[in-house]
């Protein structure tokens, strides 16, 4: 895998965000990873796609290299980083990719950008009303009556939060290394030199309680989704848009992907993976950009 410089912008509020690029001819792209990530697991993709795009690739606040001087409350608020360094690099029309919980980020960044989005791409992304977290039993098994709705219940969840928590505060990549395997990597792994060096991207995280209460109030739609009312922000897009989504995503289930798709209805296309899971840059990257190349025409 090659591996890519970092190079650093200074936001407004006062937020260092660490970023990536590549290619220096063709449309602007943007790559937004998703959670327990960073820009590390798109450098596979970057390799394929340099030749014919300028790739700008950041790490979010509160991953990888950026800093976290402030706790984040939403998906603009990490958007809304972005947006910033976009404006600074005078970024006048671009291509957004997000994947997983990134694709939710790219559509607050489009439903602000508007005419200056060509294409909004989603991988494998969280549907339009967020992705939500339940009060767990004695056997820790989830109540589907029960949501979670504040920040200071999903941080002491016991399951999809303490764990994790406590697997970044140990160094333990066996642990998140058998959470991947069960369900993002669980067709296919990458090779054992790549897959070290996304677990300590994977380690740098600060941010997973905001990340999960972002995910949890997420909803762009005009319904409530149990936790919050809909913004209604989903008018705002105007670019293109195109659902990406493995039908063997085990974290992201493709129904929310047919959900996006009904909600949008033409203004969005609906690619689906047969063979794919949550992580389809694993499972068949050349089919990923293979695609990735057709949709951003």
């Amino acid at each position: 895998m090659k591996h890519y410089p970092i190079h650093y912008h200074t936001c407004a509020n006062g937020e260092t965000i660490a970023y990536r690029t590549a290619g220096d001819k063709g449309p602007i792209v943007v790559l937004v990873h998703g959670n327990m990530s960073s820009s590390v697991h798109w450098q596979t993709t970057m390799e394929q796609l340099e030749n014919d795009y300028q790739l700008i690739v950041p790490d979010m606040r509160g991953f990888g290299d950026s800093s976290y001087h402030s706790e984040l409350n939403s998906l603009l608020d990490f958007g809304s980083d972005l947006l910033d360094l976009l404006n600074a690099c005078k970024v006048e029309t671009c291509s957004l990719v997000g994947w997983s919980t990134g694709g939710g980020v790219v559509l607050e960044m489009a439903a602000e950008l508007k005419e200056k989005v060509k294409k909004v791409i989603l991988l494998d992304s969280v549907g339009l009303t967020g992705y939500p977290m339940f009060k767990k039993d004695a056997a820790y098994q989830p109540i589907l009556t029960e949501l979670l709705t504040k920040k200071e219940d999903i941080a002491i969840d016991p399951v999809q939060v303490l764990p994790i928590v406590a697997a970044y505060a140990n160094r333990d990549k066996n642990m998140l290394k058998m959470i991947w395997n069960a369900v993002i990597y669980n067709n296919n792994q990458p090779s054992e030199e790549d897959y070290d060096h996304y677990l300590e991207a994977m380690l740098k995280q600060r941010n997973i309680i905001d990340v999960d209460y972002g995910l949890v109030v997420f909803n762009m739609t005009h319904d409530h989704n149990g936790v919050v009312a809909g913004s209604g922000r989903m008018d705002l897009i105007t670019a293109d848009l195109v659902i990406l989504h493995g039908e063997k995503d085990l974290v992201v289930p493709v129904m929310y992907a047919h959900d996006m798709k009904k909600r949008f209805g033409d203004r969005a296309e609906l690619v689906l993976f047969e063979n794919a899971g949550h992580s389809v840059i694993t499972d068949d990257l050349n089919l990923f950009v293979t695609t990735l190349k057709e949709k951003l025409v």
